[in-house]
């Protein structure tokens, strides 16, 4: 953990050097300090720190929607370069997850890189004296929505066993905070990031992923938005339905309105880590069976998972005959919260708090948007608690969601298990570097 801020300073380089206009402001362009930033940023400055979170986001992108996939047995990876896809990820025979594995180390540390930015980016504009108090707030808003978001992904792999959230101190880091104590600090900084925003002037510029949401309202529908899914993972229902209120929920608008992680062919800009062509060998990614097998028939979902011109198959006898086709080409965005997302989470909410009417509306403005009949079954809670997680399973398909949405409704017994002996795992280890 403390070599990240190596990186960090990494990122600060990589910044300055997509702002020519602002390169007389560093003192040292191949290597500016923390220091330096801290003391007095200009905005020029500020704004490449804003930039090089944007761009420090995407990194493992790919890692970890594969390995939350795989564990959620939502797909397969296989990889001529790496067997532990469907070996430790799956729990073959006697193997477990490793505090050393990539799928744990890398993510990790990429999303720690993030916080230690914006924790730099909040520092900086909290000293500066080149901006107003107004602006100000829009970057330590911003700032503070991000690393919310971040230190939410690492908790989703580690679950109970906790994150680091105080880490501002590289050479005195805070204590790893147990699973509730994490998730409660992480909608705390999401409530500040919701003071700072309101009344504040975004003086930044934002990539086309906030396109609708780059001013001060917009990011407090997209704090709001993050808010809710923390909501729901507290079982703060009552607090789920307001925070969506305030964000970009709309019961009948577009499933993919929202905030997104964007790539380009660009000079210097990310492709898309999640995403493979059709038909590929070697390195494929394919759609668990039973996805096709329990889907409905007529639901246009189906084409997340398309049929390959031949299966694909592992020596361990694991295969498939569809790919994963949710990224469908080398920039498609990756979403960070979309408002199909959110209508999920107005149901769930209606369920738990027991409006199971306006919940079934919710579903239903769900079913008939992929082509299915509206719902049909018992208007129970526990009947409409399956029905609303096998709606989130088709229609937020490898976005990272179905591990964690089975766990946190003691649910990881019903993910099929493909070989005899594989395991179901609940959380990833502690990363060994953190212990």
């Amino acid at each position: 953990m403390k070599r990240s801020i190596n990186i960090y300073i990494l990122l600060l380089s990589a910044a300055a050097s997509v702002l020519p206009s602002c390169k007389k402001e560093y003192p040292n362009l191949n290597g500016p300090t923390v220091e330096e930033y801290a003391k007095n940023a200009s905005k020029d400055q500020l704004n490449g720190l804003i930039a090089g979170s944007l761009s420090g986001m995407r990194i493992n992108d790919g890692i970890y929607l594969d390995a939350v996939g795989i564990i959620g047995r939502e797909m397969y990876r296989f990889s001529n370069a790496d067997p532990r896809y469907v070996s430790e990820l799956l729990g073959s025979g006697s193997t477990t997850l490793n505090n050393t594995g990539f799928y744990i180390t890398n993510p990790w540390a990429s999303r720690y890189r993030v916080v230690k930015n914006c924790n730099g980016l909040i520092e900086a504009a909290t000293n500066s004296t080149s901006i107003t108090d107004e602006e100000r707030k829009g970057y330590t808003g911003f700032g503070k929505t991000l690393k919310a978001f971040e230190l939410l992904l690492n908790l989703n792999l580690t679950y109970t066993n906790g994150i680091r959230v105080d880490v501002a101190d590289p050479n005195n880091l805070g204590p790893i905070l147990n699973y509730d104590e994490s998730i409660n600090a992480i909608s705390s900084l999401l409530d500040e990031a919701k003071t700072d925003l309101s009344g504040a002037t975004v003086a930044f510029p934002l990539t086309d992923g906030f396109a609708g949401f780059d001013d001060a309202a917009g990011l407090t529908k997209f704090n709001r938005a993050l808010a809710a899914r923390v909501d729901v993972y507290r079982k703060q229902w009552a607090t789920a339905l307001t925070d969506l209120s305030e964000s970009f929920f709309d019961l009948n608008g577009d499933f993919y309105l929202g905030v997104n992680e964007v790539f380009s062919t660009g000079s210097g800009d990310q492709l898309n880590p999640a995403y493979f062509d059709q038909n590929s060998s070697g390195e494929v990614r394919l759609a668990h069976p039973s996805y096709a097998t329990d889907i409905a028939a007529g639901d246009d979902r189906i084409g997340k998972a398309t049929l390959r011109n031949t299966p694909a198959s592992d020596p361990s006898g694991l295969s498939s005959n569809r790919d994963v086709w949710v990224y469908t080409s080398s920039t498609a965005p990756i979403p960070m919260v979309r408002n199909e997302e959110l209508i999920l989470i107005y149901a769930e909410a209606k369920i738990q708090t027991n409006s199971l009417s306006e919940a079934v509306t919710a579903l239903n403005v769900i079913r008939a948007g992929h082509n299915l009949s509206p719902y049909s079954g018992a208007v129970t809670q526990a009947a409409l608690i399956d029905e609303m997680l096998k709606q989130r399973r088709f229609s937020l398909f490898y976005e990272g969601h179905r591990w964690i949405d089975v766990r946190r409704y003691d649910k990881l017994n019903t993910l099929p298990v493909d070989r005899p002996g594989d395991d179901v795992w609940s959380a990833m280890p502690i990363p060994q570097t953190e212990q």
